[in-house]
C-alpha cells in the first residue's frame, strides 16, 4: 500500500460490503437482501455451527437465494452459553442454540415469509421477555467492548472487512503523523497496563526497548494462554487477528523493530489458521513488509507454535522456546527490553493488550482513560465460567464489581445456589469471597484482597465447592506445569500439595496450617519466575477467607461441602426410602443391601463414594454427611 490515501479509498470501497452491519439508514445502498452472521469460534464450531452453515447453503441454493443472501462466518459473540448464535441483518434478529436442522426453518420462515422462528428466539430468564437483538440482552448491558469490538462483527478471514471497520487507520496515522516519542506519550496518557498478568504500564515497557541501542529489535505477541478455563486470547485471534497484527506493527515503529513473532499454542488450530491467512493478506495489502505506507518503516511477522507448556506464558521462558530451547525462565535482570530474543531488545505483550492499541490511537488516550478507574483505565476481558448461568466472554470497564459480573452479566448461580467464591487469575490468582463481592475489580484492589487480575480467567463457585479441594486442584496444575529449574518451585509446590492432600484425606493437623503458610512465603520470595512466585496464591487466599473449612477438615474430619471423599459418608434416610432397589442394582460395588419395599442400608466399609446412588434415587432418600 503506497500511502494513507489509498487506504482511505479502500476503506470506503470495502465499507459497501458491510453496510448492513452499520446504521440502518445506510442499508439502502446494499444490493443483497439479507446478511447472516454465524459464530465460527471454537465453542460454536464444536456445537456444529459449521454444519449449520453447510445446511444453510443447501437451503439457500434450493430456494434460489444464494445471490441474495450473504453468509458471514464471524468470531465469538461472547454469549457462549447460548451458542451457536446466528444474527440476520438488516433486522438484526438473533437466534440462539441454532443447529443444522434449523436451517430449513430459518430459510422458509424468516427469509421467505418474513416470519420469526420463535423457538430460536432468546427469552430473558428474569421476566421471560423475548429479546430480538443480541446487544439488548442483560449479558451486554454493562459491557464495554474495546478489545472485543470486532469479534462477532466481521469475517476474520477477510482483511477487507477489517479495513472497512477502520482497520490499519491507526498504523497509517502513526507512520504518517507521529514520532516515536509521541506514540509513547499517547500510551502513557491512556494509562494502558499489560493485560496478561501484573499490569505493568505498556508505555514504560515500550520506552525501555526504544531506549536500548541495537542493530535489531523484536516485538512479541504472547498468545500462550494456559490458565484453566481461559479463552480470551484465543477468541480475539479467531475473531479479529488483524487487530493484533496492526498493533504489533505500531509497536515495531515505536521501538524501532523490524521483526515480530506471534507465539501461539498449537492447541489453537483455528486461531493459527486465521493468523496465517491474516498475515498473508496483510503482506499482500502492503501493511506488512517493506516501506509501509511509502515510508522508510519496514516490519514483518512470523508465527511460532508452542507445545502447550504453561511456563511458556512467562515471557523469558517464551523467548527461550522461540529460540528453540527448552521453555525455562531466565534470571532477571537483564530484562527482555534490554536483552531479550536472541540477545536483542524485545517487548512482549499479550493479545488483549495489543487489541486495545489501535483504538487508543484512533479515538485518543482521553477516550480510553474515560472509563475504568484512576489507576486501572480501560476495560478488562474475562472468560466467565464455572457455576454461572451465562458462561462466555465479557468485557467490562475496570472498577466493575464481582457482584455485577456474576449477577447482572452472568445471570447468577444456577439452581438457586449461593455464591461462595470466584477465582481470578487462574493458578496464579486467588479466591474472592462473599466478603469482597462488592469490591471494584482493578489491579490494586485484587492485589489487596489476595488475588490478581492475571490474563482474565474468572471461575465462579457455589456452596457445593470445597475451597480446600479448590486450592489443591490449582496447586496440582502448578506442580504438573513447573519447569523444575528452581528448587523453591520444583520442590516447594510439591511439599505444599502433599500437605493439602493430607488435609483432604482427613489426616491433617493444626501444625500443618502453620507449615503451609511458612512454605507459601518461602516459595513466593525465592522462586525464579512468576509461575512459582504466584503458585501459593490459591492456598493463601483460601486460608485467609475460608479457614473455617480447613479447620473442619482437620478438627472435625468433615468436608462441609461434601466433596473430599475420605471425609464424607452416604446415608439412606429410612423415612424416605421406598425399598425400590434401584440404588442397590446400580451400585458398582454392591455396598447397598436391603429387602424390597423396606429401607436399605449402605455398608460404609465397602462404599467407594462414587455418588451413583444419589443420581439413581428418585425419592431424594440418600444424603451426604
Amino acid at each position: 500500500m503506497e500511502d494513507w490515501n489509498e487506504l482511505k479509498e479502500l476503506r470506503n470501497t470495502y465499507r459497501q460490503l458491510i453496510l448492513m452491519r452499520l446504521k440502518d439508514e445506510e442499508t439502502s445502498h446494499v444490493d443483497l437482501e439479507k446478511e447472516i452472521l454465524v459464530c465460527a469460534g471454537t465453542g460454536c464450531i464444536s456445537s456444529k455451527s459449521s454444519e449449520f452453515v453447510d445446511s444453510l447453503k443447501e437451503e439457500l441454493e434450493k430456494n434460489h437465494l444464494t445471490d441474495q443472501v450473504n453468509i458471514v462466518k464471524t468470531g465469538c459473540f461472547g454469549l457462549c452459553a447460548q451458542g451457536p448464535i446466528v444474527i440476520i441483518y438488516p433486522e438484526g434478529i438473533f437466534y440462539h442454540q441454532v443447529q443444522p436442522k434449523h436451517a430449513k426453518k430459518i430459510v422458509s420462515d424468516h427469509l421467505l415469509k418474513g416470519k420469526l422462528v420463535e423457538k430460536l428466539l432468546y427469552h430473558d430468564n428474569d421476566n421471560k421477555e423475548i429479546i430480538n437483538k443480541l446487544m439488548d440482552t442483560p449479558f451486554y448491558h454493562k459491557q464495554k467492548r474495546v478489545a472485543l469490538r470486532n469479534c462477532g462483527r466481521i469475517d476474520p478471514e477477510k482483511i477487507e472487512e477489517y479495513i472497512a471497520f477502520d482497520g490499519y487507520q491507526a498504523l497509517a496515522k502513526v507512520v504518517n503523523e507521529y514520532s516515536r516519542d509521541e506514540v509513547l506519550e499517547i500510551l502513557k496518557a491512556s494509562g494502558l497496563r499489560g493485560r496478561g498478568g501484573a499490569g505493568f504500564p505498556t508505555f514504560m515497557k515500550w520506552s525501555f526497548a526504544k531506549a536500548s541501542t541495537s542493530d535489531q529489535k523484536y516485538v512479541i505477541c504472547n498468545a500462550d494462554e494456559g490458565d484453566p478455563g481461559a479463552f480470551m486470547d484465543r477468541s480475539v485471534l479467531e475473531g479479529d487477528p488483524h487487530a493484533v497484527i496492526e498493533a504489533m506493527a505500531i509497536a515495531g515503529y515505536t521501538i524501532g523493530a523490524s521483526q515480530g513473532y506471534i507465539y501461539v499454542r498449537a492447541e489453537y488450530p483455528i486461531a493459527v489458521n486465521r493468523l496465517k491467512i491474516a498475515i498473508k493478506q496483510a503482506r499482500e495489502q502492503g501493511v506488512l513488509g517493506n516501506h509501509i505506507f511509502g515510508s522508510d518503516f519496514s516490519f514483518d511477522l512470523d508465527l511460532r507454535l508452542g507445545a502447550g507448556a504453561f511456563v511458556c506464558g512467562e515471557e523469558t521462558a517464551l523467548l527461550e522456546s522461540i529460540e528453540g530451547h527448552r521453555g525455562e525462565p531466565r534470571p532477571r535482570p537483564p530484562f527482555p527490553a534490554v536483552k531479550g530474543l536472541f540477545g536483542k531488545p524485545t517487548i512482549v505483550n499479550n493479545v488483549e493488550t495489543l487489541a486495545n492499541i489501535s483504538q487508543i490511537i484512533i479515538k485518543g488516550p482521553e477516550w480510553f482513560a474515560s472509563f475504568g478507574t484512576e489507576k486501572s483505565t480501560g476495560t478488562k476481558v474475562f472468560a466467565l465460567g464455572g457455576k454461572i448461568q451465562n458462561t462466555g466472554l465479557v468485557e467490562i470497564p475496570m472498577g466493575t464489581t464481582l457482584r455485577e459480573i456474576v449477577e447482572d452479566i452472568g445471570g447468577g448461580i444456577p439452581n438457586g445456589k449461593q455464591f461462595k467464591a470466584a477465582q481470578t487469575g487462574g493458578p496464579s490468582g486467588g479466591c474472592i469471597s462473599q466478603v469482597n463481592y462488592d469490591v471494584p475489580i482493578d489491579y490494586e484492589n485484587l492485589k489487596e484482597i489476595g488475588s490478581m487480575m492475571g490474563s482474565g480467567g474468572l471461575i465462579v463457585m457455589d456452596e457445593d465447592n470445597c475451597m480446600v479441594d479448590i486450592a489443591k486442584f490449582f496447586l496440582e496444575f502448578t506442580v504438573e506445569e513447573s519447569c523444575g529449574k528452581c528448587v523453591p518451585c520444583r520442590v516447594g509446590t510439591k511439599r505444599l500439595l502433599e500437605l493439602l492432600e493430607k488435609i483432604t484425606m482427613g489426616n491433617g493437623t493444626l501444625e500443618d496450617l502453620d507449615k503451609m503458610e511458612e512454605l507459601c512465603q518461602h516459595i513466593q520470595e525465592n522462586s525464579l519466575c512468576g509461575l512459582g512466585q504466584t503458585a501459593p496464591n490459591p492456598v493463601l487466599s483460601t486460608l485467609r477467607y475460608f479457614k473455617d473449612e480447613y479447620l473442619a477438615h482437620i478438627q472435625e474430619r468433615r468436608c462441609p461441602a461434601g466433596v473430599c471423599k475420605n471425609l464424607i459418608q452416604y446415608r439412606i434416610l429410612p423415612d424416605k426410602c421406598t425399598g425400590c432397589r434401584a440404588c442397590a442394582k446400580g451400585c458398582p460395588v454392591s455396598a447397598i443391601s436391603g429387602e424390597a419395599k423396606r429401607a436399605h442400608e449402605i455398608d460404609q466399609s465397602i462404599c467407594t463414594k462414587c455418588g451413583l446412588c444419589i443420581d439413581t434415587c428418585r425419592y431424594d432418600a440418600i444424603t451426604v454427611l
